[in-house]
């Protein structure tokens, strides 16, 4: 007897342990701050996990209807408004138990919780995530960056190739050369109207100003930062033509090894303009913005070639530091460093 009656106890206390390492995990899964808290969504909106999307809808304006705070209207528990407030509160996890069940991601995420409540880790990870995701996709949003900055690129250079022009316009050597093939071509010899048709000399002199300026774009080839600018050149076609523009660099640099290291061919023009470019580390378009005398001069002096590279470089900085010298401005800037420079300490007596 004394024997059974003490399996008895310890039977119940081994089924009690049992029954909490059973619920455990379920407790553990709904964790507060997730979805709805300790409460099952389902069981907010009083529907089961079979439900379809139209019932639980269906169950949310029945709720919301009920518990909304603008139409609440019964009885408070307490003075100070206690029922308001606790309808306020149940409205509250009602339109969280919608907002998690009626998108089937996030339904997909609870049940799987509900499923799997020891993987807390996972279920946190995948709660964040999609609460804190951009609402818009990150693509239209690149998309849309990109293509506002080609707009404002193209725009830019537009600007800036228009300013080389009129400045070209107001350079005695092209604005006569302009104005000698104007006249060869009749434009400024045309017969002056007469009556209604008559102009102003302001719009007459407008008049011949666009048609310089339309010479000088026609016949002056503009390079470097001002040049003409091409709609190939934006940041927008340059990303969509990047993966040609890799291919193509590829093959030239395989091009480029086969024809100089391995056969040992001899450099053309081009090929030693390109090496010259690379030693001044120069970009193509501030080497194209070099005067042609310049070209032939680096080409004479076969600066392709390292050692004869070297010999410019440092006479180029001999002539640097020669006109430095006789720069007026740089005496002074010395001479202030001198005297009154930075990192000079100095006491004024009283």
């Amino acid at each position: 007897m004394a024997a059974g009656g003490g399996a008895g106890p310890g039977g119940r206390w081994a089924l009690w342990l049992c029954l909490c390492a059973a619920l455990l995990p379920r407790a553990r899964g709904l964790t507060e701050g997730l979805y709805c808290g300790r409460r099952v969504c389902y069981e907010v909106l009083g529907v089961s996990r079979q439900a379809s999307k139209a019932e639980i809808a269906r169950a949310y304006r029945q709720l919301a209807r009920k518990y909304h705070p603008d139409r609440y209207r019964g009885e408070p528990a307490a003075p100070g408004g206690g029922g308001a407030q606790a309808a306020h509160e149940k409205f509250l996890l009602i339109a969280t138990a919608y907002e998690t069940l009626k998108d089937e991601e996030t339904r997909k995420d609870y049940d799987y919780m509900l499923d799997h409540p020891e993987e807390y880790y996972r279920h946190y990870y995948h709660y964040y995530s999609r609460r804190l995701a951009p609402k818009v996709d990150v693509r239209i949003v690149i998309l849309v960056t990109v293509c506002a900055i080609s707009v404002f690129q193209f725009f830019s250079w537009w600007s800036s190739y228009n300013e080389a022009i009129n400045y070209l316009a107001t350079v005695p050597k092209y604005r006569i050369q302009a104005t000698e093939i104007a006249r060869q071509q009749g434009l400024l010899n045309k017969t002056r109207e007469k009556g209604k048709n008559r102009r102003s000399k302001e719009e007459i002199r407008e008049e011949e100003e666009e048609i310089i300026k339309d010479i000088i774009k026609n016949k002056i080839d503009i390079k470097g930062g001002y040049q003409k600018p091409k709609i190939y050149d934006i940041l927008l076609f340059q990303i969509l033509l990047a993966p040609f523009y890799l291919c193509k660099y590829v093959v030239w640099w395989c091009w480029w090894i086969y024809c100089f290291t391995i056969k040992g061919q001899e450099y053309g023009v081009e090929e030693k303009l390109y090496i010259i470019r690379r030693y001044m580390k120069m970009s193509q378009s501030q080497f194209d913005s070099l005067e042609d005398h310049q070209k032939e001069t680096f080409l004479e002096r076969q600066l392709w070639i390292p050692e004869n590279y070297e010999v410019y470089k440092r006479e180029q900085e001999e002539e640097l530091k020669k006109k430095m010298a006789m720069d007026p401005r740089w005496k002074r800037y010395r001479r202030w460093m001198k005297n009154e420079g930075p990192g000079r300490l100095t006491f004024i007596d009283d």
